[in-house]
């Protein structure tokens, strides 16, 4: 097989064959790379979680919808600064480590949080509250669009050949889990605050405890082993990572990616984060409904993912990808129009459950597929930036896109754009190698 056809850079060699870690090394890995993971995402969706409770304090004027649609504009501006920070963290993270790369994207996470916990609002200092708002979500995508290229990377290196879809899947996991985190931080705030004292201050308390969380990360962090992969790749002399050696090298690799995330992004966004806001505002459920509704479905998703990364191990990565984004186009259109209907809480449970657990077949395995596609010197970055790009375009701008929609009387138009982008990333998916055989990650 030449190098064209391996994808590997012909003036450098990949990743030499590394040896195996002990079975408490990997575990170590896992989860030092994991409890970052889970914090990040915490912080995250904190914003998103909250934002039916803080809205009015930063956007004052208009109805809820109005107020989530500009709550919703700044959430997808920070996904606009994710592409910077994958650019930039993973040229970081193929030069100086992927241990240094995850510990500075966790201290970048605490800072902008902390700015959220004691952001003054309209109120105080007028049109520059939205601006601190906003300046502290383009810091929090910087941190979380390099994070998930340096975790995925070091996940993927060191989670082993044999079981790799299954250790890998524990990243989706505690992404997962940090969304959960936030859903529960949400629920036992609703039932031990008044809903006075949660709108006018309450809300502030989950950005403390993300920046607390942080900081203990941070010292876990600092911990961690180096990945094998990365050492040997220094070792043999590869070419420094580069911009333009990732596009003029693996411009195929860097298409599927985008193809990839664009259809994934935008169905978890869509099915997640908008749907709390979708369960309220078109569904007519309670927010406290919405918010139980949500995290019982997110809690089947998490226990979803080793499963699914199991099978991958067994049936073929390339082939649980397909199926999700084959039945996520088919079901999501008659799934949504279902929710949007009923008045059951149960049913809007099974339905929301069910595009999930389909979605499943893609987030066990996206991080790994899209590492194992790229030799170790490019690796962090190839992984990071074509995915921060189309997660900015498409995933970032999954709930914006919806409330126009619902805006315009229209809402129906949101489901089919989402089963639209999905059919296409199933188009890539079918035609994508299958990579438990063909992996560039070549630890053992």
């Amino acid at each position: 097989m030449t190098a064209a056809e391996t994808g590997i850079d012909a003036q450098a060699p990949s990743d030499f064959l590394t040896p195996g870690l002990t079975p408490v090394q990997r575990l170590r890995a896992i989860l030092g790379g994991s409890a970052g993971n889970l914090v990040e995402w915490y912080d995250w969706f904190a914003y998103s979680s909250f934002t039916l409770y803080f809205a009015h304090h930063f956007f004052p004027k208009g109805d809820l919808t109005a107020q989530l649609l500009q709550a919703a504009a700044i959430f997808a501006v920070g996904f606009l600064a994710r592409p910077i920070g994958a650019w930039l963290m993973g040229l970081y993270a193929d030069r100086a480590g992927r241990k240094a790369a995850l510990s500075l994207a966790v201290a970048m996470m605490c800072a902008g949080s902390l700015i959220i916990a004691v952001a003054p609002s309209y109120a105080m200092v007028g049109a520059a509250a939205p601006v601190i708002l906003l300046l502290a979500r383009l810091l929090q995508g910087l941190s979380v669009g390099g994070e998930y290229g340096a975790s995925a990377t070091y996940m993927s290196e060191m989670a082993g050949r044999a079981r790799r879809g299954f250790w890998s899947s524990f990243q989706y996991v505690t992404l997962i889990m940090g969304q959960l985190l936030a859903l529960a931080v949400l629920i036992i705030l609703q039932n031990v605050m008044d809903k006075a004292d949660l709108l006018a201050w309450g809300w502030r308390i989950p950005f403390l405890i993300g920046a607390v969380l942080a900081v203990v990360v941070f010292w876990i962090r600092s911990s961690l082993d180096e990945s094998p992969s990365f050492l040997a790749s220094k070792e043999s002399g590869a070419p420094r990572s580069t911009t333009m050696l990732l596009f003029l090298n693996h411009p195929r690799e860097s298409a599927i990616i985008f193809c990839l995330t664009a259809g994934g992004s935008l169905a978890f966004y869509a099915y997640t984060t908008y749907m709390q806001k979708f369960l309220v505002n078109t569904s007519g459920f309670s927010k406290n409904t919405a918010t139980t509704i949500t995290a019982a479905a997110l809690f089947i998703f998490m226990c979803c993912q080793p499963l699914f990364g199991y099978l991958s191990d067994h049936l073929g990565r390339h082939r649980t990808i397909a199926f999700a984004f084959g039945a996520g186009a088919l079901l999501t259109y008659p799934a949504m129009s279902a929710i949007a209907g009923t008045d059951n809480a149960f049913v809007a449970f099974g339905l929301m459950t069910l595009l999930l657990v389909v979605l499943s077949g893609y987030t066990s395995v996206s991080a790994l597929v899209k590492a194992e596609l790229f030799p170790a010197h490019v690796r962090a970055l190839g992984v990071a930036l074509p995915y921060a790009i189309a997660n900015a375009l498409f995933g970032g701008t999954a709930e914006y896109v919806a409330l126009w929609f619902k805006q315009q009387g229209m809402e129906s138009g949101s489901y089919i754009y989402v089963s639209a982008i999905m059919a296409v990333a199933f188009i890539v998916a079918v035609r994508l190698r299958n990579t438990n055989r063909e992996s560039l990650i070549t630890e053992d």
